[in-house]
């Protein structure tokens, strides 16, 4: 009853926080000068907000003669605004209003924007009509790529930018670990990387919970190609590899953080040695923290065939209050003036403003020697890399969200557990059956969960949260044990 009445309350807390998820980040004043105005949702910092929101209302001026406030919207992570979405619009179905008073969705995971497209709470984009040529036979803007799908087959989002997720480690705190730089997932989970990786919560970024999928999926494939096993069998043993893998990793991590900034921060002020991280924050980081001799005190790089380019999009919502300026803003999103700002140099022409953003342009034809000259990437080429996998949604797609709460459960909610028996194991020297205990996850195989659990997953909250509590209370179990194997090896080996 108690776990119920928590939930309820919760509930109540996100209604009574809505308006204030919804803040303004620009002063009021400003919109009462302002010609036009347009609403955006957005988990974009605030140095994306500023260059795209200048260089847009400076086109908007000189295209249409009018001036333009922008009115962002910024209650957090892809988690907080999925929460602000369904709850805004269940609200406007219920009073049978129009939209939700937003024009855009801009930034996040392709997972978050096709969910909202499957509730028919994004407007058909008209980009698409008016530059079907950017389009057209996978040049400018493929449709996919690395198996990401960047715009789907009825054009109600299209995606802006890509991202990467991998790994940031520092190089001087590897070196007094004697720990080699890491190349693959894999290599986090090393137990000398005990009590010095850092970690992201999945539940809180939809880009974080992909991390996770990715990885996943990468051991499945290494599995499907690289055994003798049957499909069915291979499939399940890569599932389980992948799961064990974040066990690992999650027993060597200090934290798991709810700000994906931090990460990179730590590891550059020498508080953790590697962790895992979006590839626009480590490049930040590194490029801000390089010494005069030009060596970073931060190192970002793709896990060797572990990673996809996925793509950051954007929506027009149902019912978007300025939806022809909303359309504009899409346009101009990837129009080349606008996606130079991604990866330019400050001050450099369509570079930005302030402060670079380092992040990857989805058009192929920004890659070229004249831009990549002015660019923070000089030596880019996504479109070939060799860290790249190609994605198959068949395998994972449908666990996605599975798989972000398994983590939260196996991971966050016994990290003490966790932590404890990967020490009385590390300390044993690695027993076999201990670790055989403490990587046993059976509960949750793919054949279980691989297609997605139906309880964690489905619309029942309460029955959810007793789904997870019982799934908790087995892995927390577990690992006690395996921790107390672990101990009593340790105590045989002393004993004469």
């Amino acid at each position: 009853m108690r776990k119920r009445a928590s939930i309820i309350f919760g509930l109540l807390v996100i209604i009574i926080a809505l308006p204030i998820a919804l803040r303004r980040q620009t002063a009021t004043t400003t919109v009462n000068k302002a010609d036009d105005t347009l609403v955006i949702l957005s988990p974009h910092n605030e140095s994306i907000r500023q260059e795209f929101g200048e260089a847009f209302a400076a086109h908007w001026k000189k295209s249409s003669g009018r001036s333009l406030y922008i009115d962002w919207r910024t209650p957090g992570g892809t988690s907080e605004i999925r929460m602000v979405l369904d709850a805004s619009f269940k609200a406007a179905d219920e009073t049978q209003r129009e939209g939700i008073g937003v024009d855009l969705f801009f930034g996040g995971g392709e997972p978050d924007f096709a969910s909202q497209a499957k509730k028919g709470r994004l407007l058909p984009l008209s980009v698409f009509g008016a530059h079907p040529e950017w389009f057209e036979n996978d040049g400018v803007i493929p449709e996919t790529f690395t198996g990401e799908r960047y715009y789907p087959t009825d054009h109600v989002w299209v995606g802006t930018c890509m991202s990467q997720f991998g790994i940031c480690y520092s190089p001087d705190v590897l070196k007094r670990l004697q720990i080699p730089c890491p190349k693959t997932w894999n290599d986090l989970g090393d137990p000398r990387y005990a009590g010095a990786l850092a970690l992201s919560d999945p539940t809180k970024s939809g880009s974080v919970a992909r991390a996770f999928e990715l990885l996943v999926q990468s051991e499945m494939q290494r599995n499907l190609t690289g055994s003798n096993m049957d499909r069915a069998t291979a499939m399940d043993a890569g599932w389980a590899a992948g799961l064990q893998l974040i066990q690992r990793m999650a027993a060597n991590a200090r934290y798991f953080t709810d700000s994906a900034s931090k990460i990179p921060q730590d590891i550059g002020q020498g508080n953790a040695a590697a962790g895992m991280c979006i590839d626009f924050y480590g490049r930040s980081f590194a490029d801000e923290l390089k010494s005069a001799s030009g060596k970073s005190r931060v190192v970002w790089v793709a896990p060797v065939g572990g990673t996809t380019l996925s793509g950051d999009p954007i929506a027009v919502l149902k019912g978007a209050p300025h939806e022809a300026i909303a359309q504009a803003f899409v346009e101009f999103c990837l129009s080349i003036e606008a996606q130079t700002l991604w990866f330019g140099k400050p001050g450099t022409p369509n570079g930005p403003k302030s402060r670079a953003l380092h992040r990857t342009p989805i058009r192929r034809d920004t890659y070229t020697a004249g831009i990549l000259a002015n660019s923070t990437m000089p030596l880019a080429d996504p479109y070939h890399d060799p860290a790249n996998f190609t994605y198959q949604r068949e395998l994972t797609g449908a666990s996605f969200n599975t798989l972000r709460q398994l983590v939260k459960i196996m991971c966050i909610d016994s990290h003490e557990e966790l932590k404890s028996a990967w020490t009385a194991i590390r300390k044993a020297g690695m027993p076999a059956d201990a670790l055989a205990v403490f990587a046993d996850v059976s509960p949750v195989s793919y054949a279980k969960a691989g297609k997605g659990d139906p309880i964690l997953d489905g619309p029942d909250a309460l029955k959810a949260a007793d789904r997870a509590t019982e799934l908790g209370e087995w892995f927390r179990a577990n690992y006690r044990k395996a921790e107390a194997i672990a101990r009593a090896k340790s105590q045989s080996a002393t004993q004469p």
